[in-house]
C-alpha cells in the first residue's frame, strides 16, 4: 500500500488559517479518520513517519499545527532548546477555546472528507496528548490515544497546564465523564513531565467516572516514541504503536468503502 504524504489543507478557523497535513492510502477507497496532535514541534520527521505508519494501516491522517497563529504555516520548530522554549511559549499563550476550534475545524473537515468514512478517532504525543484527550470530549471521536499527555493534572509542586492563564479544565471535564468513546493512555514512569502523583490523579478521574478507558505504564522516559534523540525506545515504539493500531480497527473499522467523489474543504497543494 503507497502511502501519500505530500498532502496539505489550509482550514478556516477562528484564529486563522491552520495548515494541516494529510497522509492516506493511495488505494481507492475510503478510510477512518485519524486526527494525530503532534508535540510542540510541528509536523517533524518523527510525527511525519508516525502519520505514515497510521496510514499504512489503512487510516486518512490529518496532522494539523497547533500553534498556526503564532508560527508561519509550514514551519516546523527543532529538537532544540530554541525550539522548546518556543514551542512551550506558544503553549503558554494560546488560549485553551483556540486550542477547541483548531480541533472542530479538523474534526469537520475528516467528516466531510471525500475518502473519509466518517469514523474518526485522535492520537496524540506529549502536548498532543493532551489535545486528544480534549479531543475525546467530542461526540464524534471514538477512540483516542495519548502519548504520556502533559499538563491536565494538577499538583502544587507541579503547576503546569494548558493554555493561556493555565485554567483548562481537562481534569476536571473528565471527571464528570466527559469522555464518551474509548480512550487509551500510554505512560513512561520516568517521565519528569507527568510525576507519579500526576499520574495518579488522572487515572482516579478516569476510574472513578466510569470511563472506557485502557492505561499503560512503561519503564521509559518521555518522548520514547520519537525516533529521533537518546530517549527513543524502538520496541516499545513498536509495542505501543500496535496496541494504538488495534484500538482503531476495533472501534473505527468497517472495511475499505467504495471511493467518493474527489474533491475536500479549504485550499491546498
Amino acid at each position: 500500500m503507497t502511502i501519500l504524504d505530500s498532502e496539505f489543507r489550509d482550514l478556516e478557523t477562528p484564529s486563522g488559517l491552520m495548515r494541516t497535513h494529510l497522509f492516506r492510502p493511495t488505494t481507492a477507497g475510503r478510510y477512518p479518520g485519524i486526527v494525530l496532535f503532534s508535540e510542540i514541534f510541528h509536523a517533524t520527521g518523527p510525527i511525519r513517519r508516525t502519520a505514515a505508519f497510521l496510514a499504512s494501516q489503512g487510516f486518512l491522517v490529518a496532522v494539523p499545527e497547533i500553534f498556526h497563529e503564532f508560527e508561519p504555516l509550514g514551519k516546523v520548530l527543532a529538537y532544540d532548546t530554541e525550539g522548546t522554549d518556543r514551542g512551550n511559549w506558544c503553549k503558554a499563550n494560546k488560549p485553551l477555546a483556540a486550542f477547541d476550534a483548531d480541533t472542530a475545524a479538523v474534526i469537520a473537515f475528516l467528516q466531510q472528507h471525500p475518502l473519509c468514512t466518517g469514523k474518526l478517532g485522535s492520537l496524540g504525543i506529549c502536548i498532543g496528548g493532551h489535545l486528544n484527550f480534549r479531543a475525546c470530549f467530542q461526540p464524534e471521536i471514538l477512540a483516542g490515544v495519548s502519548f504520556y499527555a502533559t499538563d491536565i493534572h494538577k499538583l502544587e509542586a507541579h503547576p503546569r497546564s494548558l493554555g493561556l492563564g493555565r485554567a483548562d479544565d481537562s481534569l476536571e471535564r473528565a471527571k464528570q465523564k466527559a469522555i464518551q468513546g474509548e480512550i487509551l493512555m500510554i505512560w513512561g514512569r520516568q517521565d519528569p513531565h507527568v510525576p507519579f502523583a500526576g499520574r495518579q490523579q488522572i487515572h482516579a478521574a478516569l476510574e472513578e467516572s466510569g470511563t472506557n478507558y485502557q492505561w499503560l505504564e512503561f519503564n521509559a522516559a518521555h518522548a520514547f516514541l520519537r525516533d529521533e534523540g537518546p530517549r527513543y525506545n524502538p520496541v516499545l515504539a513498536q509495542q505501543t504503536l500496535a496496541i494504538a493500531t488495534e484500538l482503531f480497527h476495533r472501534k473505527l473499522g468497517d472495511g475499505c468503502l467504495s471511493a467518493a467523489p474527489t474533491g475536500g474543504s479549504g485550499s491546498g497543494h
